[in-house]
């Protein structure tokens, strides 16, 4: 089957590099018109604009940050006042964190929990809000929500909200038709997962071949590309996917339970 997106507005939160660029891409070349959301880093989301536009894709960026309720509301007013209408949202703006349990405080905390958690749930009670019928929503969750890494316990507690979220969303959201899943990926080659990548590794494991430890973690033995988690992100937003709700997709080259 087709994924096509032709005459669907796609809102891409946390778009401007890493997953979420790739997911805009992803949209775009199938038709869709996307606004990229970006918190802090406008260079990158007005790159990839660019390179969308230059590819004749209809494509804006969108600054806000999503751990305020208000902001992201004001994001997808904006939206749908430059395109008039939100059909889909990829709900992917998040932050990672490592750290072992002494060193969690109560700022880490919120910060965390307050960008995973919060930052989505508000992300689809704002797009919710003025989707019609027909739309459909993504999270981003993480095989980390059930699988244990070494000191990652803040993060894959969040994670774990974001699955219960998309499970316990989807019946109040069909009543408006409206579908809401989740992807969780595996660890995937990303700008956030260079800048922490070190912290994956167990004691353990130290002095062993990164590939090695890759391999262990997942059948494939690799990382995932960004376009690999775009092209399920496409699948859960598509038609394709009508009798799909409340579900979480791994999307982690059989990752190790």
């Amino acid at each position: 089957m087709s994924t096509t997106f032709d005459g669907r507005v796609a809102l891409i939160t946390g778009g401007s590099r890493g997953i979420g660029a790739a997911i805009a891409r992803r949209l775009a070349e199938a038709g869709a018109t996307v606004a990229i959301n970006y918190r802090s880093n406008a260079g990158a989301a007005d790159e990839l604009v660019e390179e969308l536009r230059a590819h004749g894709h209809r494509a804006e960026a969108f600054g806000g940050d999503v751990t305020d309720p208000a902001r992201i509301a004001d994001v997808v007013a904006r939206v749908v006042e430059e395109f008039g209408a939100l059909h889909l949202l990829a709900s992917n703006a998040g932050i990672e964190h490592f750290a072992p349990l002494a060193d969690i405080t109560l700022a880490d905390f919120e910060n965390v929990f307050r960008t995973n958690v919060g930052g989505q749930l508000f992300a689809v009670q704002a797009a919710a809000a003025v989707m019609p019928p027909g739309s459909r929503i993504v999270l981003t969750s993480s095989v980390s929500a059930r699988t244990a890494v070494h000191r990652h316990t803040l993060y894959a507690a969040s994670k774990a909200a974001v699955s219960a979220m998309a499970l316990n969303l989807a019946p109040e959201l069909a009543e408006a038709g409206i579908a809401i899943n989740a992807v969780a990926p595996g660890g995937t080659a990303t700008d956030m997962a260079a800048e922490n990548g070190a912290d994956y590794v167990h004691p353990a494991l130290a002095g062993v071949e990164p590939q090695q430890v890759t391999r262990s973690m997942n059948a494939l033995g690799r990382l995932a590309r960004p376009d690999e988690i775009a092209d399920a992100v496409a699948f859960l937003l598509s038609q394709n996917a009508s009798y799909i709700t409340g579900s979480t997709l791994d999307v982690a080259g059989g990752w190790m339970r």
